[in-house]
């Protein structure tokens, strides 16, 4: 869809979690309704969002939790797209064969389709977040997905990091940027500690839509959760999922507690905002083999 004068409605899900798998996947059915009763025509999740947060330790059995794509759980959103017409971009533990596992990105077409999918590409293994465990790199590139919406940059939470992601997004003609993240702090940070990370976390990514003229929807998961191992105090998700439009502007932020986010954006300003600030226009492609290196040392 031409993003040219093109006003969209976008919802995002913030939610806790529990280890009841049916709590959590009631909270986000009634998040996305509420979304779609006010208009929202694209729905966000937060990452891994149908139980907690199983990164935090290293388990073999958390496998289980896994299901192949399409399963039960693009089976379950797919119906809800159909019947609320709206597009909704999940995040789910992909089973892809015995000892092969994703952390997946599903988007779900308005009639209930799949439309696309992304495979976490970069993974953190750090105190806490030990995802190497659990997940293989994504293998299907940065390559954004078509909906009736626009054109998806989907990416997912340790993706935010990087601008390399989101410059191949949007040099690929994504119209968004959208994120489902679970971060948060080690409770035994001090407030000054964690206020920089929370600064840092929402600067990067504004500045991935100012560096590329996009639209940013980022979509954290909120609440304790416990570490299953009693090594550590866990992990307090900080929330404050947002919305900002192509020059970093906020358009919309939660707090930190549950909320369902609806806020309308322009997705006419990436012209009007690339013609003033034409970055693709300036790029110094000629001299920028080396990044392709790890480090130039």
């Amino acid at each position: 869809m031409s993003s040219k004068a093109h006003n969209l409605t976008v919802g995002l899900i913030q939610h806790t979690c529990s280890d009841n798998l049916d709590d959590n996947i009631a909270a986000i059915e009634k998040g996305i309704r509420q979304a779609a009763a006010n208009q929202a025509q694209l729905i966000v999740l937060q990452e891994l969002h149908n139980s907690l947060y199983f990164c935090q330790t290293e388990d073999t059995a958390t496998f289980d939790l896994a299901e192949p794509i399409p399963g039960p759980s693009t089976d379950w959103l797919g119906k809800l797209a159909a019947e609320l017409e709206v597009v909704i971009v999940s995040s789910l533990f992909e089973r892809r064969a015995a000892g092969l596992y994703h952390n997946t990105a599903v988007v779900l077409e308005s009639n209930g389709t799949i439309a696309g999918q992304y495979r976490k590409m970069h993974i953190p293994d750090d105190p806490g977040f030990y995802e190497k465990f659990y997940f293989t790199p994504g293998d299907l590139g940065f390559q954004p997905i078509d909906t009736s919406v626009g054109r998806l940059g989907v990416l997912v939470c340790w993706d935010q990091w990087y601008p390399e992601a989101a410059r191949l997004m949007a040099m690929s003609g994504a119209d968004l940027l959208l994120y489902p993240t679970a971060i948060g702090w080690d409770p035994q940070d001090d407030t000054d500690e964690q206020r920089r990370q929370l600064d840092a976390w929402i600067t990067i990514q504004r500045s991935h839509a100012v560096a590329n003229g996009v639209p940013v929807l980022s979509c954290n998961r909120v609440g304790h959760e416990s570490d299953p191992s009693g090594q550590t105090e866990g992990i307090k998700f900080w929330g404050n999922s947002f919305v900002c439009g192509p020059q970093g502007e906020f358009l919309a932020q939660a707090g930190e507690s549950a909320e369902t986010l609806v806020v309308e954006l322009s997705l006419a300003r990436t012209e009007q905002v690339r013609r003033i600030w034409p970055y693709f226009r300036d790029r110094r492609i000629d001299e920028y083999g080396a990044l392709t290196r790890r480090y130039n040392d």
